[in-house]
């Protein structure tokens, strides 16, 4: 069994088709979404129903349950939430109800755990981002409690591509282009972004799992990122700096994250498109 993980479109068409023909040629038996199929960028419409037509087992991201309403957008950036009221309103029945009925969690095969968030806590977790080490052991010890006796986790949300290995009470990444899967581990994996890029390399990322082989592979796509930042920007919904590289945006708002000043920036922050 081949899975192809994808996590973060956030409305881009040009990213998610470009991953989608690259998924084809792969000979994958199925497509996990990791959630964040809106947000951002003006497609929302069109991503949606490429998800649902490729037949992708899917969970919900945060800014999947902002744009149904099944949570606010009061610890979204203004950014985010400019652009999710802008899709909100441009979403059908349909689309809403797809978004609403997506779970937080879903068990894959016995073997795989798929989120957006993280594994842990019970309730908020589509929004917590395993950006250290202490979150990481927290959903580390999630996933060795899960019933179905999966020891991989694939999640999303934070935009960067990453294979975290726990094995005899340690924490390390797996750095390799193919990483093998080592039978007495835990696995906490993360495909990147199809279309929300935070680095400076703006392909889409996406992953291959593969189960048989017990290999995990991150695979990068180049493709038009200059159409969907000029409907972005037509619609009003780039960042106030949009000049100001997404990378830097990016690396700014963790740093911001990681003090703890992202409250008290706030007004700085929504400035700045973060």
């Amino acid at each position: 069994m081949r899975l192809a993980l994808i996590s973060d479109i956030h409305a881009n068409l040009e990213a998610l088709e470009a991953t989608l023909a690259d998924i084809a040629s792969r000979s994958i038996n199925r497509i996990v979404c990791l959630g964040d199929i809106v947000g951002y960028n003006t497609s929302a419409v069109e991503c949606i129903a490429l998800i649902r037509r490729n037949n992708c087992l899917c969970v919900a991201g945060n800014h999947d349950l902002a744009a149904c309403g099944r949570i606010t957008t009061r610890n979204f950036s203004s950014t985010a939430a400019r652009a999710l009221a802008w899709t909100r309103q441009r979403l059908a029945r349909e689309d809403l109800a797809f978004l609403c009925g997506l779970p937080l969690k879903a068990d894959i095969y016995d073997q795989l755990v798929a989120v957006h968030g993280a594994l842990h806590p019970e309730t908020g977790c589509e929004s917590v981002r395993l950006d250290n080490d202490e979150r990481r052991l927290l959903s580390f010890k999630a996933l060795m409690a899960q019933p179905s006796g999966a020891r991989i986790c694939a999640f999303g949300h934070t935009h960067h591509a990453a294979v975290h290995e726990y094995r005899n009470g340690r924490v390390t990444v797996r750095a390799e282009e193919e990483v093998r899967l080592r039978d007495d581990a835990y696995y906490l994996i993360n495909p990147g972004t199809v279309g929300e890029p935070r680095a400076f390399d703006r392909r889409a990322s996406y992953m291959v799992l593969d189960l048989a082989r017990r290999t995990v592979t991150v695979r990068r796509v180049a493709y038009d990122s200059s159409a969907a930042l000029a409907a972005r920007r037509r619609a009003g919904l780039a960042p106030r700096l949009g000049f100001v590289a997404a990378p830097l945006r990016g690396a700014i708002a963790a740093a911001l994250r990681s003090v703890g000043l992202d409250r008290p920036v706030k007004q700085f922050g929504a400035y700045l498109g973060l």
